[in-house]
């Protein structure tokens, strides 16, 4: 059989400094493709509860999708996995940009990195010479992704690809970030801290190098397939291509759905002051693409003039607006450009720093913090200032920053049961921006999702802007603020969306109408299968629930699928949303009864994990899963 992807992925102990080609095990990939889905069940097989997420036995898995390295639309991500230190349970972030195809092309599907470095080091993979290296990197510790970005280009290949951590992760920042692209293109593994594995490990960088392409089981056929599909996708995604996700930003104030001062305010007059409408016509500079992709969504910005004139990056994404913009009341979009320049530089999240920065005004607000906990510093409302200074002392742990940088649940206990009601969080991670009272579905999707908050295991939220994708649209919750039929939509979008990863492919071409049925097309062509759609929907069932079931291993259990107290029990006070709050209780009810869940405790039935063909429980050591599955499910 022909095969679009490698077969193999590289395993490399740091501890010993030793490596190894590891097969893939064709059996899994068809159960669970590749992606986070390959990545989460080798962690089934290998994971121990017992150990912190920062031990050097835990291991990091990198893994490009089935699709990672084709002309697919936005055939170019990467799946970056390890128990979370943020949350302590399942940790996933991914990648696009163009790190994973060359990945791909170096002859590799993944890395999964063991051990502990002695020093600080990178991995050197040259797909040109089939060469593999663990470098010494004393001379980039202490860098950020820019610099390190550039040195590494200049050591290895001019051409060569670099995912690299900054100070976040050297410093061990719960949610620092893996970063690749250098200024102007930056690409972030940004949410649940697997910069800070990196760092834990001593592992500055992977840098990536290679010539060889993938072979496709029908190239005619598969390249017919791009053509038309990235068609309709460039229809569909003009608005993405125009003004990327920034452009969203008056949509979410319009509809209630922007966080405003710590998710507390129902509307805000300035929010088009941050868009990406006045990106366009104040500091954009030009359009750029990750591999693969008919979208564009990235924008190119320069600041010519003010304060922060000079700074030249990537421009800020919607949520690093919601975040920095609407969460801390600042509209001035300069001062946002600027702070997410600084970010991407010392690989931060900006959803978990700016939120734990917005939890950190209020605690001050409320005098649960004071002056001499915060440096000196005087938090407040609006003051971009503060902020950038409060994101340095993040990146390096000084001072108050070593408090930030926990992330808000930790913040919270610290400070005590008065702060619980404003702690967002869901499990440890940091509510991104879509208010589940704008868009009821999304609050069974945060309460349920495998990493924590995340608006991307659903993205329900887009069917209530109107976004209808063939095979995946859901009729009966045509209600954007009605709880009924919310938990059985949010389940059909988690299914639907949590193929994108394992598959390779950008989420955001679903807004371009990629339904089912395109994605089982895609795969057909580029790999000779015979997927339906139905095949798409159970495949993402699959993935889903196995990291659940890594979760419910880790200590999940059904009441810990809710949401932070604010979001649950105090309604939006003025907007479109006003007075909306979802019902969780009938909600969760009506989740757990489509997904074959357990109501009391929240674990996949014996039933469902059968119908999945999951195990229902999983080795305690390598030894017991040679054994008794012979390296399959």
């Amino acid at each position: 059989m022909v095969k679009v992807y490698a077969g193999k992925y590289l395993r490399v102990n740091l501890t010993t400094r030793t490596w190894e080609d590891v097969p893939l095990d064709e059996h899994v990939v068809r159960q669970f493709a590749l992606g986070s889905g390959y990545a989460a069940w080798l962690y089934w097989q290998e994971m121990d509860p017992d150990l912190p997420p920062l031990a050097p036995q835990n291991s990091l898995y990198v893994f490009n999708g089935l699709l990672t390295g084709t002309f697919a639309p936005t055939g170019c991500r990467t799946s970056w996995c390890a128990r979370s230190p943020l949350t302590g349970i399942w940790g996933e972030s991914n990648m696009g940009g163009h790190w994973g195809a060359e990945l791909r092309f170096a002859g590799y599907d993944g890395i999964v990195i063991d051990g502990e470095a002695d020093e600080p080091v990178y991995l050197w993979i040259d797909g040109t010479s089939g060469q593999v290296e663990i470098r010494p990197a004393h001379h980039l510790w202490g860098k950020g992704h820019y610099e390190t970005f550039e040195v590494l280009r200049a050591e290895t290949d001019p051409k060569a690809q670099v995912a690299c951590i900054g100070q976040a992760g050297e410093h061990l920042v719960r949610y620092a970030a893996v970063a690749q692209g250098g200024i102007e293109h930056a690409r972030m593994a940004g949410r649940t801290g697997m910069g800070a594995v990196m760092g834990s490990k001593r592992l500055k960088a992977v840098v990536v190098r290679g010539k060889e392409r993938p072979q496709y089981a029908d190239l005619k056929g598969f390249r017919n397939a791009v053509k038309a599909d990235n068609a309709v996708i460039k229809e569909y995604a003009k608005g993405l291509s125009l003004l990327g996700t920034a452009g969203g930003v008056p949509a979410t104030e319009e509809y209630g759905d922007l966080p405003l001062r710590n998710w507390r305010d129902g509307s805000w007059a300035q929010a088009y002051d941050i868009s990406g409408q006045r990106i366009a016509e104040t500091i954009f500079v030009k359009h750029t693409f990750c591999f693969a992709c008919p979208i564009g969504c990235g924008k190119a910005v320069e600041i010519k003039t003010g304060p922060y004139r000079g700074v030249r990056g990537h421009g800020p994404e919607y949520e690093t607006l919601a975040g920095f913009g609407g969460m801390l009341l600042n509209n001035d979009l300069e001062s946002i450009a600027y702070i997410n320049f600084l970010c991407n530089d010392y690989g931060l999240d900006t959803i978990s720093t700016s939120a734990s920065i917005a939890f950190a005004v209020e605690a001050f607000e409320r005098g649960l913090l004071t002056e001499q906990d915060t440096d000196g510093l005087t938090l407040r409302w609006g003051d971009p200032e503060t902020v950038i200074v409060l994101v340095r002392k993040i990146a390096f742990r000084e001072g108050f920053g070593d408090f930030l940088a926990e992330g808000v649940r930790r913040m919270s206990e610290r400070l005590g049961p008065a702060s619980e009601p404003f702690a967002m969080h869901v499990k440890g991670l940091e509510v991104p921006y879509h208010d589940p009272r704008a868009f009821v579905d999304m609050a069974a999707n945060y309460a349920t999702a495998n990493r924590g908050a995340c608006h991307m295991e659903s993205c329900g939220y887009w069917q209530g802007y109107g976004v209808q994708v063939p095979g995946l649209y859901y009729e009966p919750h045509a209600d954007r603020f009605a709880s009924r039929e919310a938990g059985r939509m949010a389940k059909r979008y988690q299914d639907y969306l949590g193929l994108y990863n394992p598959l390779g492919l950008c989420r955001f071409i679903v807004k371009g109408h990629a339904g089912p049925d395109m994605i089982a097309e895609l795969v057909n062509r580029a790999l000779g299968w015979s997927w339906t759609a139905e095949d798409v929907y159970r495949t993402g069932e699959r993935i889903f629930n196995l990291k659940r079931m890594i979760n419910i291993r880790l200590g999940v259990r059904a009441q810990d699928d809710r949401l932070p107290y604010r979001l649950a029990h105090e309604p939006r006070p003025s907007g479109s949303a006003a007075g909306v709050l979802p019902d969780m209780e009938s909600i969760l009810k009506e989740y757990y009864e489509a997904r074959g869940w357990d109501p009391a405790t929240g674990i996949p039935t014996p039933h469902k994990l059968a119908e999945l063909g999951l195990p229902q429980e999983a080795p305690s050591s390598l030894e017991e899963r040679a054994s008794s599955t012979g390296g399959k499910m």
